[in-house]
C-alpha cells in the first residue's frame, strides 16, 4: 500500500475543497487533496451559472471546476483521484486510507459534499442536466415564462416551487401522497399562489425528450392509487426529493446531525475533533450554495493553518 504523508489533508473536491486547496498552498502547508468518487462535486451537474461573482456571462459547473482545479494545481496542490474508505481519528497524525493508499496527515479538511436525492429512473440519467435539475436557485432563471414541475412535498420541495412561480409560466408540484409534509406557513404560500398547481397521490415514472438536441419534452405521471398513466409536457423538472451528506465513512468518528452532516463549532469549521476541519455543502447548515461552499473552504484552510502553527 502506497504511503502519503502531509501537514494538511483535503478529502473532497468541489468549491469547498479546490478553494482550501488553493488557500492551503499559499500558506505553504503543501496540502494533498483525495477528489472523491465524484470530481468538482455536485456543480459539475449544473448547466448554466449566473450567480457566482467574477462571470460577466454564464459558465457552466464543470468549466468552472476545472478552472478552479487549475487554479490549485497551478499553486501546488497535490490532487489524487481516488476515495476514502476507511479513517482513523485516535490520535494524530490521522490516518486515512483508500483501497491502494494510506495517507498519513496532521490536520485533515472534510468537502465531501452532499449529493441530491434522485428518482432513480433510467430516462432521468439521459436527460439530467438537458432539463433536468436538483437545483432551483441554480436554474430557475434559465425557466422565464415557461412550464416547470417540481417533484417532491417537503419544505425544499415547495420553497422551490415558490421560487420557481418567479420566473416560470406556471409550476405543477407532483406529490405522491395527498397531503404536504413541508411546514404550515410555506404550505399556505403555495396554496394561494395561482401560479401553482398540484398534483398529488402521484409520481414520475418516465422523462421524455429528444435526442439531438437532447432536451427534454415532458413526463409520464402515474397516479399511485388508481394506476392511471398520462403523459404532460413540460419544459423543466425540479428534483425536490432531498439530499443526502456524503459522510458514511465518518460515521461513529464524528460528531454528525440526525441527518447525517457534521455537525461545525459555531462561526468556525471545526469539527467534534481538534484539526478536523469541514467546509461546504457537508456541513450542518441551511445553504447549499457555491460561493458559501467557497467561502467556507477559505475559512477551514485558515483555519486549519492556525491549529498548525500553534501545535
Amino acid at each position: 500500500m502506497t504511503q502519503y504523508d502531509s501537514k494538511l489533508l483535503i478529502i473532497g473536491s468541489g468549491p469547498a475543497g479546490y478553494t482550501a486547496g488553493i488557500y492551503a498552498a499559499r500558506a505553504g502547508l503543501e496540502p494533498i487533496m483525495v477528489s472523491g468518487f465524484q470530481p468538482g462535486g455536485q456543480l459539475t451537474l449544473t448547466t448554466n451559472i449566473e450567480n457566482f461573482p467574477g462571470f460577466a456571462n454564464s459558465t457552466d459547473g464543470n468549466t468552472l471546476m476545472l478552472a478552479m482545479k487549475e487554479q490549485a494545481l497551478n499553486l501546488g496542490v497535490k490532487i489524487i483521484e481516488d476515495t476514502i474508505t476507511e479513517v482513523n481519528f485516535a490520535q494524530r497524525p490521522f490516518i486515512c486510507k483508500s483501497e491502494s493508499k494510506e495517507f498519513q496527515a496532521d490536520s485533515i479538511i472534510i468537502s465531501t459534499g452532499a449529493s441530491a436525492r434522485w428518482l432513480g429512473l433510467e430516462s432521468e440519467e439521459k436527460f439530467r442536466g438537458f432539463g433536468i435539475s436538483s437545483c432551483a436557485t441554480c436554474d430557475g432563471f434559465f425557466y422565464r415564462n415557461k412550464e416547470v414541475v417540481v417533484v417532491g412535498g417537503g419544505n425544499t420541495a415547495v420553497e422551490d416551487a415558490l421560487l420557481l412561480s418567479k420566473f416560470a409560466k406556471h409550476v405543477t408540484l407532483i406529490h405522491r401522497r395527498d397531503s404536504l409534509r413541508a411546514d404550515a406557513a410555506s404550505q399556505k404560500r403555495l396554496f394561494v399562489n395561482d401560479k401553482i398547481s398540484v398534483i398529488w397521490d402521484s409520481v414520475v415514472t418516465e422523462f421524455l425528450g429528444t435526442e439531438q438536441p437532447r432536451s427534454l419534452t415532458g413526463i409520464k405521471v402515474k397516479n399511485v392509487k388508481t394506476g392511471e398513466i398520462k403523459e404532460m409536457k413540460t419544459d423543466g423538472v425540479f428534483v425536490a426529493v432531498g439530499n443526502h451528506p456524503n459522510t458514511e465513512v465518518f460515521k461513529g468518528k464524528l460528531d454528525l446531525s440526525d441527518e447525517g452532516y457534521i455537525i461545525t463549532a459555531p462561526d468556525s469549521t471545526q469539527t467534534s475533533i481538534e484539526g478536523i476541519f469541514a467546509a461546504g455543502d457537508v456541513r450542518f447548515g441551511n445553504y447549499r450554495q457555491a460561493i458559501v461552499a467557497a467561502g467556507s473552504g477559505c475559512i477551514a484552510a485558515l483555519e486549519a493553518e492556525k491549529f498548525l502553527q500553534e501545535k
